[in-house]
């Protein structure tokens, strides 16, 4: 059985809003739901949810800026639903610190499917590591348990999925992993689209300090994959 989160649904839509309030709490979610931006700032603010199901075409505020102020107070895991298919802004809204994002009409199935990855990478793995495991490439220390991460002594301001990726390729230096891999663990999808780990692995060379024409610890081979090493 999938585990069951607390879920903020975030949309003015009422027909919208209320078929997924049903869906989620018939799949024994826990849901609250509020229509505006700030409605949902002021809620995760003040509640604890393990997901939140934001739309972009709020009354008050345009989606994307409403993902922006929830990063500067929660690092809950963020689905972005939205009738716009515009790689782009995807790619935008991914660089912001949405985690995940379904385009309008989708199924319910599709949404459960969606929420059940978060909750296996928000939840898994901690019985899986012990407390004295901490992994090490070179300079870098990532201790999957506590969920923190080191470069030279100084801590990573990481998010939550840059890093669940930089976490699984610690577990695995020097090892090529194909990108198929890279989706299916740290996304927890058997399909999707390579930008999407483009754009993580951009964010985390940044952060690593280096760049994919000067890579130190990330190295692309093109059309096979992403492996971690120390730098030589």
């Amino acid at each position: 059985m999938p585990p069951m989160a607390s879920v903020l649904v975030v949309e003015d839509d009422q027909f919208v809003r209320s078929a997924l309030i049903r869906h989620l709490a018939d799949a024994s979610h826990t849901v609250r739901s509020v229509g505006t931006a700030l409605e949902a700032l002021r809620e995760v603010a003040h509640n604890r949810f393990d997901v939140v199901i934001l739309d972009l075409g709020l009354p008050d505020l345009d989606g994307a800026e409403a993902l922006k102020m929830l990063r500067g107070v929660t690092d809950v895991p963020v689905i972005i639903a939205t009738a716009r298919d515009d790689e782009a802004e995807i790619v935008r809204l991914l660089n912001d610190g949405a985690d995940d994002y379904l385009t309008k009409p989708f199924s319910v199935e599709h949404l459960s499917a969606r929420i059940a990855a978060i909750l296996r990478r928000a939840r898994g793995g901690a019985g899986e590591t012990g407390p004295d495991t901490v992994l090490r490439v070179g300079g870098l220390a990532v201790d999957p348990l506590q969920r923190r991460a080191e470069l030279d002594g100084h801590p990573l301001d990481l998010t939550r999925r840059e890093f669940d990726l930089l976490a699984f390729l610690a577990g695995r230096p020097g090892v090529v992993v194909p990108r198929r891999e890279l989706l299916a663990e740290v996304w927890q999808q058997a399909y999707g689209d390579d930008q999407t780990i483009d754009v993580h692995l951009s964010w985390l060379r940044r952060k690593l300090g280096e760049t994919a024409a000067a890579p130190r610890y990330l190295h692309t081979l093109r059309g096979v994959g992403v492996k971690l090493e120390p730098p030589r």
